[in-house]
């Protein structure tokens, strides 16, 4: 018996769009969230940064139900997100908020694996770089990080200190290995591809 399968159904254009618009209101985001960051508003930050954490989710989740990724949202979500979480961190660095060393580690890294990208995509023509379970692993500490700093700032009579100084070391734990798997990645194929290994 023959069956057919059918094809999903092809989104409206709205349907298509609304995770991208998602994706640049959470960049817009970024901005706001950064200004009151810096400027002593810890609660008014944190509005901001949980209305962004929801697009987050949103865009993704909506993406998949409705079949509606698309090529622009596949770089428009990643670059999002790290404007959101490196400015914000670099934000509560400067604030006071979370130490600098952790703050430069979480920077570092990101750079580290933007130039190793670049390298890939210009030596093997690579222009997909799926994020492994590490990487996943490693930002959600750090948004949990952030999170907490922000919070400990904007209602300090929650006595978070002591789980923002764990957050920390595990953030720092997390970025570091998340950083040495990127590195594993980018060269495996180079050794892979070596003449005489098989």
């Amino acid at each position: 018996m023959t069956s057919f399968r059918h094809a999903p159904p092809t989104p409206s254009p709205l349907k298509r769009s609304l995770p991208n618009l998602l994706s640049i209101s959470r960049l817009a985001l970024a901005g706001p969230a950064i200004h009151a960051i810096l400027s002593g508003r810890w609660r008014w930050a944190t509005v901001l940064l949980v209305a962004a954490a929801i697009t987050d989710g949103l865009d993704g989740l909506l993406a998949r139900r409705w079949n509606a990724a698309t090529r622009l949202g596949a770089y428009l979500d990643p670059i999002a997100d790290k404007a959101l979480l490196s400015g914000a961190f670099l934000a509560l660095g400067i604030a006071g908020a979370l130490p600098w060393w952790l703050v430069g580690l979480v920077l570092g890294r990101d750079v580290l694996i933007l130039a190793g990208a670049l390298v890939a995509m210009r030596l093997k023509r690579r222009r997909d770089f799926p994020p492994s379970v590490w990487g996943k692993l490693s930002t959600l500490i750090q948004v949990l990080t952030g999170g907490v700093a922000g919070l400990s700032r904007a209602w300090p009579e929650w006595g978070l200190t002591p789980a923002l100084a764990v957050l920390v070391w595990l953030a720092a734990a997390a970025t570091l290995w998340s950083g040495l798997a990127y590195a594993r990645r980018a060269v495996r194929p180079s050794i892979d591809a070596t003449p005489g290994r098989s």
